[in-house]
């Protein structure tokens, strides 16, 4: 019998493991989307999430940069992962997986919190509660914007981009999103008319160092923890130069259902105040960084449509995306 992707992910883990200070044993498959993430133990007694990169996804240069901006932020007191060095002191190896091809290997320090939720899932909280968390995740994405403007990048940094032109130019990061043939001819048609109104907002949306920058850029559910009165982040593999007001559009996207949506995004943008200056022109343009997310995720789906499963889920999230650029059209 063939073995199966999740068969061949558990091996090339338990390989990995061999690399750093870890304990024997079998490690925990906590995810395989991306990435295969696996928590584990280290020889100090402590748990680790142990990370087998997708194939191809990211160079060595970009996931050491992503490992050295998640140290910097650790170290300016936000709660983000830290890098755990191998056997060997480097924080990237390499595993021959059983398909002969090598895997992009890291470690990362264990964050203790209960995820947010999860996409289409209503949140469970009460509307003071949300409130709080919302808040607190605002607070903490302004921190981190704080922290990485005054950061000098160390040489050979690399990051995708999230700014005009990956979004809009001839190779979007994510994909050529207003092609996707997961849409019909109306949803052609919706995408491309939102694609050309928020293509002319953002040519006149002033960009300075104040509003562009390092963003995690992937600030979903499934990447918040929460813990106490506070939000940790998680998961920086789409992280890259981009617009500030993005990480917020994305933080706001899956929760545009909720009832308390109206609460929710001012918590957002009340914790993000508190920290950060946001002005006029950065709000108005809100709605347009929500609709860049829809557009994301259309150009995400296309290259992960692998199995009638992925298929499906593909087109269920594509038709939310519609009906979000939808929203975006309609409104003033």
């Amino acid at each position: 019998m063939a073995a199966t992707p999740e068969d061949t992910i558990h091996e090339t883990a338990r390989d990995a493991c061999r690399l750093w200070p870890i304990e024997p044993g079998k490690p925990e498959l906590l995810k395989f989307r991306e990435n295969g993430v696996f928590r584990v133990r280290l020889r100090t007694g402590q748990p680790a999430a142990l990370r087998i990169h997708r194939l191809g996804y990211h160079s060595d240069a970009a996931l050491r940069s992503e490992l050295q901006w998640m140290a910097y932020l650790r170290s300016s007191g936000i709660e983000a992962p830290e890098p755990i060095a191998s056997e060997r002191g480097d924080f990237l190896a390499h595993v021959i997986a059983p398909d002969g091809k090598p895997r992009q290997v890291d470690c990362l320090s264990w964050l203790d919190g209960q995820t947010l939720g999860q996409a289409a899932v209503p949140l469970p909280h009460t509307d003071e509660r949300l409130g709080e968390i919302f808040h607190a995740l605002g607070k903490t994405i302004a921190l981190m914007h704080n922290a990485t403007a005054r950061w000098q990048k160390p040489p050979g940094f690399e990051r995708h981009r999230w700014d005009f032109a990956g979004f809009f130019g001839e190779n979007p990061t994510w994909g050529p999103f207003h092609t996707s043939p997961l849409l019909d001819v109306a949803g052609r048609d919706v995408v491309a008319r939102g694609r050309a109104k928020a293509m002319n907002l953002l040519s006149s949306y002033h960009t300075t160092d104040r509003n562009v920058g390092l963003i995690h850029a992937d600030l979903v559910r499934e990447n918040l923890l929460v813990s106490g009165k506070d939000v940790k982040l998680i998961d920086f593999d789409d992280c890259g130069y981009g617009w500030h007001m993005y990480d917020l559009g994305v933080a706001l996207y899956q929760n545009r259902i909720e009832p308390a949506y109206p609460l929710i995004e001012e918590a957002l943008l009340d914790g993000y105040r508190s920290r950060r200056e946001l002005s006029e022109a950065d709000l108005e343009m809100l709605p347009t960084f929500v609709a860049l997310r829809a557009f994301a995720l259309l150009g995400w789906m296309q290259s992960r449509m692998d199995n009638d499963t992925s298929r499906l889920a593909g087109a269920q999230i594509s038709a939310l995306a519609c009906s979000a650029v939808q929203e975006y059209l309609d409104r003033a």
